[in-house]
């Protein structure tokens, strides 16, 4: 397997680089080394230490698989009141679809009606 550092380029003048999350994960891996430091590892790999800082903080809040999405995780608890809440609102929503739909039939049943009571009735025949 091929060392990840190696692969980074420097950057250009007025370009980002990009690290790939293999990247990001190695050059945490080389900071947190003994005897190294980030910004020991920023200056030898030519990055930002503020990038370092960054993904040394999304690692502490998360796991390296947020390194891929730059996000955080979030606590079960509030993930249980998500799935809950949107549950709550699903059901909500099915409601509001019936009401609406047994709506449309009753207009739909009265329209029908009100043209019935609007036709003229038959004459009926004077003859005995």
């Amino acid at each position: 397997m091929s060392n990840p550092l190696s692969e980074l380029k420097p950057a250009t003048d007025g370009r980002r680089r990009r690290c790939t999350p293999e990247q990001k994960t190695a050059l945490l891996r080389e900071a947190t080394r003994p005897g190294n430091s980030l910004s020991k590892t920023a200056r030898q790999y030519g990055v930002a230490v503020s990038l370092l800082f960054q993904l040394k903080r999304l690692m502490d809040d998360a796991t390296e698989s947020s390194l891929t999405r730059d996000e955080k995780l979030v606590p079960e608890s509030d993930l249980k009141k998500a799935e809950s809440r949107i549950l709550e609102l699903e059901r909500a929503l099915g409601r509001a679809t019936m009401k609406a739909e047994i709506l449309e039939e009753a207009v739909k049943i009265g329209r029908e009606k009100k043209l019935v009571s609007r036709a003229p009735l038959p004459k009926k025949g004077r003859g005995k």
